[in-house]
């Protein structure tokens, strides 16, 4: 039987990730795999996070499964931190998932389920594996323009252009912030015309919302979200944990259904939990039973949003370094974007011979669209980044 299967393309970043292993040179540099780093190259667990599991290790008398949409105060909690107060609690209906990724796969599920026709919206560029899956699962997809190879800044009039050909049934994939690959995003005047667009053409959006805190502050990362969500009659979020709590390994995320009322929930809620059943059964609770501890949890929230506004902060510095270096170096302002950028990462904007160049001739890694993750840097590896950027050419 097995015989028959066909090889599968291989994961670019896994590659990538392999071929930075192999290299023997002590000098490279990984701005390819999408992991925060702090500067001694380490993915720490956050403080709040060890303490949280010491009091669960503590307290915890059993491990029987939770309910088929995981534990309700990790929906509570997820949704306050998403949404705040954006749109009434009982409009929306909530499952925990498998990852981030678990979330956006199940929302994709949930769509053809509601609307096997319905085309899917996508920016081009957008995270590869949100085009992987959408063809697994056989769904249509149409690019809209997102990113500007000149300004390195969002493509607005060509993305509401795009959008526009949307129509009632389909859905417009939105990253709620800090985009990936390019790190550029709509500005707040900006987001209400896509809005507009959305009203005006009965497109519902979906939102994967995986790094809030790591741009511009909790609160500012979700208005985005929290601003389309209480425009649109109903939309879908899948958010995930695993950056902004540091907990990559233990798969936790969560996908939300926003309907137009109340009486709609019921049903969202009952699909979620089917979905589920269909899918893995339970999902997996430790790392949503520590996020819930540190959410519903005053000490441990604060010491967790002080540890995250460092991450953030450190990204932040890292980005105004490089600008910096690449300006002293090139004595122009061609760079500044990466600046203005905003979380893990940004796209250089540059063409996938010279990301190789640099790879060859400074043991640079970067995935082949010039996507490279700024917390993968420190305040040493900076110079010799933009060293090798202004020595390839670029």
């Amino acid at each position: 039987m097995f015989e028959t299967l066909k090889a599968q393309p291989a994961d670019k970043i896994l590659a990538l990730i392999q071929a930075f292993r192999d290299d023997p040179r002590a000098d490279k540099i990984d701005l390819g795999v999408g992991v925060y780093k702090d500067a001694s190259g380490l993915t720490p667990v956050m403080r709040a996070v060890k303490a949280a599991e010491h009091r669960l290790w503590e307290a915890q008398d059993t491990k029987a499964y939770t309910g088929l949409a995981g534990d309700p105060a990790f929906s509570d909690a997820m949704i306050a931190l998403v949404l705040g107060d954006a749109v009434p609690r009982d409009t929306v209906a909530a499952a925990a998932m498998p990852g981030g990724t678990g979330a956006v796969r199940q929302a994709f599920e949930m769509i053809r389920m509601a609307a096997p026709q319905a085309r899917v919206f996508v920016s081009d560029p957008t995270w590869p594996n949100h085009l992987s899956i959408l063809k697994y699962l056989g769904m249509e997809t149409v690019p809209y323009r997102y990113f500007d190879e000149e300004t390195r800044g969002v493509d607005f009039d060509g993305m509401i252009a795009d959008l526009k050909t949307a129509r009632k049934g389909d859905v417009v994939l939105l990253h709620g912030c800090c985009h990936n690959p390019t790190g550029a995003n709509p500005n707040s005047g900006e987001w209400d015309t896509v809005i507009k667009v959305l009203l005006d053409t009965g497109a519902m959006p979906m939102i994967d919302i995986a790094y809030q805190g790591f741009g511009d502050g909790l609160q500012e990362d979700a208005a985005a979200t929290r601003q389309i969500a209480a425009a649109v009659p109903e939309c879908l979020i899948a958010a995930s944990c695993s950056k902004n709590f540091g907990i990559y390994r233990e798969r936790t995320g969560i996908l939300m259904a926003v309907s137009a009322d109340a009486s709609a929930r019921g049903l969202n809620q009952d699909t979620l939990a089917f979905l589920n059943r269909q899918n893995f059964s339970f999902p997996p609770d430790h790392g949503a039973r520590l996020v819930t501890m540190i959410l519903t949890d005053d000490a441990l929230r604060a010491d967790w949003q002080a540890e995250l506004e460092d991450v953030r902060l450190s990204m932040l510095g890292l980005r105004e370094q490089l600008a910096a270096e690449l300006r002293r170096l090139s004595g122009s302002d061609r760079f500044a974007f990466l600046a203005q950028h905003r979380g893990m990462f940004s796209r250089l904007g540059t063409t996938s011979d010279m990301v190789e160049k640099l790879r060859a001739d400074h043991g640079i890694y970067m995935v082949g669209d010039s996507r490279m993750n700024i917390a993968g840097l420190n305040a040493t590896t900076v110079p010799i980044l933009a060293k090798a950027i202004i020595d390839a050419g670029i």
